[in-house]
């Protein structure tokens, strides 16, 4: 068996492994990602769809959140009251149809025209309190707005410092410099953190192109993917998933349990999910 073959066998045992316990003393903790597109779903354009379809396309990824049950969810192109996407908060109707009582969103594009506005941003959504919540926009690109990341401490007794570091991100889509200079950012915010790191997103990336953004982000800040070579975890596009686009990345004291990529096709993405456990040579 060549070594592509040995990386899918692994993938797939490690999703068949049976979930590891909730968090009452969070010695394991479900984490997932998913960039939601707007909340328009696989629609084109977020433009053309009907202001009751935002909140239907909603309540189906709330129903993939309370199936998986992840303790965490970081969200991506997770909209506040825009009117090209139906003019409420997303991340707040997703909090409380999925039933997460702690949650925060970061506000990273935003634009008004005339009395129409769009409001885009990250967010993170937690069964967990959420301690020192903050938000950091990348620089603004013309024509493309800005992206960035929002980033919490959740309490976890088992790990170095009683916490973990959250951070929920979105990389530029169209240029390798741009992507580069957001890491360079993000090392700047989060070199110094006491606490291991779990970074989550759509890193616009993939791990066969070494000298992109992803293998900076790694070197950098000492966190490590899950099977980066496995070619069965790609989650763009989600009807044909063809790219490895969305990633969960964790510091050295942690380690990956179960990890897999969920098939619904609640997004233009498909969500990521993983179960997190310390690392007892930590």
């Amino acid at each position: 068996m060549g070594k592509a073959g040995r990386l899918t066998e692994t993938a797939t045992l490690m999703r068949e492994r049976p979930a590891a316990p909730g968090p009452s003393g969070t010695e394991c903790l479900r984490v997932m990602s998913l960039n939601v597109a707007h909340g328009r779903k696989l629609a084109a354009q977020q433009v053309f769809v009907r202001r009751h379809k935002f909140h239907a396309n909603l309540c189906d990824v709330a129903a993939v959140l309370r199936r998986e049950a992840p303790h965490v969810v970081a969200l991506q192109e997770a909209d506040g009251p825009s009117f090209w996407s139906g003019d409420f908060h997303h991340v707040e109707k997703l909090a409380d149809l999925a039933g997460y009582e702690h949650h925060f969103w970061g506000e990273h594009n935003g634009k008004a025209f005339g009395r129409r506005r769009i409001s885009v941003g990250t967010a993170i959504l937690s069964r967990l309190p959420l301690h020192s919540p903050r938000s950091v926009a990348f620089p603004r690109f013309p024509l493309r707005g800005s992206k960035g990341f929002v980033s919490a401490l959740l309490p976890v007794p088992a790990a170095p410092g009683g916490a973990v570091h959250v951070v929920s991100v979105h990389l530029d889509f169209l240029r390798k410099p741009a992507r580069r200079q957001q890491i360079l950012t993000m090392v700047d915010e989060l070199a110094h953190s006491k606490e291991p790191l779990i970074i989550l997103g759509d890193l616009n990336c993939w791990w066969r192109r070494r000298d992109d953004a992803i293998h900076l982000l790694v070197n950098e800040l000492g966190v490590q993917p899950c099977l980066p070579e496995a070619r069965d975890l790609a989650t763009f596009p989600a009807r044909r998933p063809r790219l490895r686009l969305d990633w969960i990345l964790l510091s050295p004291a942690l380690r990956f349990g179960r990890y897999e990529v969920i098939a619904d096709r609640v997004s233009d993405h498909l969500g990521v999910i993983a179960e997190v456990l310390v690392n007892p040579a930590a």
